[in-house]
């Protein structure tokens, strides 16, 4: 499910800086933009979904993605990865310093999900996240998880 059709190094963006949790959203959604997976009105439901539930899911990492109404905005499934070395706000005095938006094809958002969520429930992995100091490096962390 983690192929490279789905997370490549295209859809990574490593030592991003964004002042504001709005921001580092809009940096996950463009590049699911550029990567063909969404539509760019995809990014507006990243944010409305943002305001309606935080999907700030704790070991500083967020997972944005677009609302309900948004699945006809997907194009095919895909995933982003922005790394905010500095790491932003993401209220209630919680900081991200990795942010995964996803993009699920039909029942493939819970899969990803479910997947993405094993991988950042441990916190070395994060870490080394964070530490990435290249794409590929970044991305043999989710490599492991098929």
């Amino acid at each position: 499910m983690m192929n490279e059709h789905i997370l490549n190094e295209n859809t990574v963006l490593l030592n991003a800086h964004a002042n504001n949790k709005e921001e580092a959203i809009r940096l996950a959604g463009r590049l699911l933009v550029e990567g063909g997976y969404v539509k760019p009105s995809y990014i507006e439901k990243m944010l409305e979904r943002e305001q309606s539930l935080t999907t700030y899911i704790g070991n500083a990492v967020a997972i944005p993605h677009g609302t309900e109404e948004a699945k006809q905005l997907i194009l095919q499934s895909g995933i982003s990865i922005v790394q905010l070395p500095e790491g932003v706000d993401y209220g209630d005095g919680q900081t991200a310093h990795i942010v995964i938006g996803i993009a699920g094809k039909g029942d493939e958002h819970m899969d990803i999900l479910s997947k993405i969520a094993l991988i950042v429930s441990d916190e070395q992995n994060v870490t080394r996240l964070v530490e990435a100091a290249s794409k590929k490096e970044l991305l043999s962390i989710f490599e492991g998880a098929e």
